[in-house]
């Protein structure tokens, strides 16, 4: 593996250490490695310096970077981490060199690739993302119980859409649900309110980073 590490390269935008904000995993402390480069322009997105720039990395760099941390916990982020071919691989060796290993993705790419070991965060674009379109619904069918299926909602017609489309496709049955409000747009207790009037089996969630850091970069 050594040889091939050194010659599978990522576009590498941070790599940090931080508590998990989201997902089931949230305040535990992880690594994130966020990959530069998105296909999707969602409205509310919080990392649109990650569209572009960052640095090179050797996949040996970044195991060696990740050893220095301490934690077994791993996050792939981005950005759309799936843009990147070497995406793939890096999991696979996060995954060998025996990290927990989890990844965060739009949902607008296959995710049939990646490595059965990984814990696939899959985003259902609502419709005020501006991003609906791009929903790769098939994904789904691939869904286990050890993913998390994620929807950031915008407003009361998002939340109504995502709702609805839980009920008529059973989403429940496939793997947890993640509901998370746009912050600014709509206000988490309005959201919590609507998810309890209607008996949603959902897990609520706000960004637990923002709360303790704000929206800065490396939190």
């Amino acid at each position: 593996m050594t040889g091939r590490a050194q010659t599978i390269s990522l576009k590498i935008s941070e790599i940090f250490f931080s508590l998990q904000g989201e997902t089931s995993r949230a305040g535990l402390p992880t690594v994130f490695i966020r990959l530069t480069g998105c296909p999707l322009r969602c409205v509310w997105c919080d990392t649109e310096y990650a569209f572009s720039g960052g640095s090179n990395m050797a996949l040996a760099e970044v195991l060696a970077e990740l050893a220095q941390y301490g934690t077994r916990r791993v996050c792939v982020t981005g950005g759309e981490p799936l843009a990147q071919k070497s995406c793939l691989p890096l999991l696979t060796a996060l995954c060998d060199a025996g990290y927990e290993v989890s990844l965060e993705t739009s949902g607008a790419l296959d995710i049939a690739g990646v490595d059965a070991r990984v814990a696939r965060i899959v985003d259902l674009k609502a419709p005020g993302s501006g991003e609906f379109d791009k929903n790769r619904w098939e994904n789904l069918s691939l869904l286990t119980a050890a993913d998390e299926l994620k929807f950031v909602l915008k407003d009361r017609a998002d939340y109504e859409w995502a709702r609805d489309v839980i009920r008529e496709r059973r989403l429940d049955a496939l793997c947890p649900l993640l509901f998370s409000p746009v912050q600014g747009d709509l206000e988490a207790k309005t959201l919590a309110d609507w998810i309890l009037a209607d008996r949603l089996p959902v897990r609520f969630q706000v960004q637990l980073h923002k709360l303790l850091w704000g929206n800065i970069r490396g939190k």
